[in-house]
């Protein structure tokens, strides 16, 4: 049985995506001090502010569990940079878990403050979406937003996803909005 919601086997990643300005990357460990630029900046976990990360150690913790999750699924978050650059500007993809007992990948973007306003966001999340209907065309791709989040709800929604009240949850900073691939129940 398939450890991927959707999937025809579990490898089914590609290390690299590209979209028109951006160049998204399977993470490795030396990745860490650029995860902690973004982590370790309160604006940028403004709405989630458990997600702020204390130092450096806490970053390769979490990029670690990152690896990981490529390691054992294919597939998973990848670290953006601007075509042509090597900074990380952020993060995005996704990674299983299960929300209200339903399995769902959950997407996640996550870009620092200079990279805000310019699309990068829609452009980022949008090669995800897209790559996942692609490869797990039966898969539900969850976003939990915060309900104060307009970007990222908009961002969501641009990417093709909708409001899907009955997948919303409470997350470690409160309520999360869910937005879903689902068709409407």
């Amino acid at each position: 049985m398939s450890g991927c919601p959707g999937c025809e086997h579990d490898q089914v990643g590609v290390q690299e995506l590209e979209t028109e300005r951006l160049r998204l990357e399977r993470p490795v460990l030396a990745d860490v001090a650029g995860v902690f630029a973004i982590l370790g900046d309160p604006l940028t976990v403004e709405h989630n502010p458990s997600d702020l990360l204390n130092d450096e150690g806490d970053a390769a913790e979490l990029v670690a569990r990152w690896v990981r999750h490529w390691d054992d699924h294919g597939f998973g978050y990848w670290c953006a940079r601007t075509r042509g650059t090597d900074r990380i500007i952020g993060y995005v993809g996704v990674k299983r878990m299960t929300v209200r007992d339903n399995r769902v990948l959950n997407l996640v973007c996550r870009l620092v403050p200079d990279a805000w306003g310019h699309g990068l966001a829609t452009e980022a999340v949008t090669g995800v979406v897209s790559w996942v209907r692609a490869e797990m065309p039966t898969a539900v791709i969850l976003a939990r937003v915060r309900p104060d989040n307009l970007a990222s709800q908009n961002v969501a929604v641009k990417a093709g996803l909708r409001r899907d009240a009955a997948l919303d949850d409470l997350g470690e900073d409160g309520l999360d909005w869910a937005y879903s691939n689902r068709e409407p129940l």
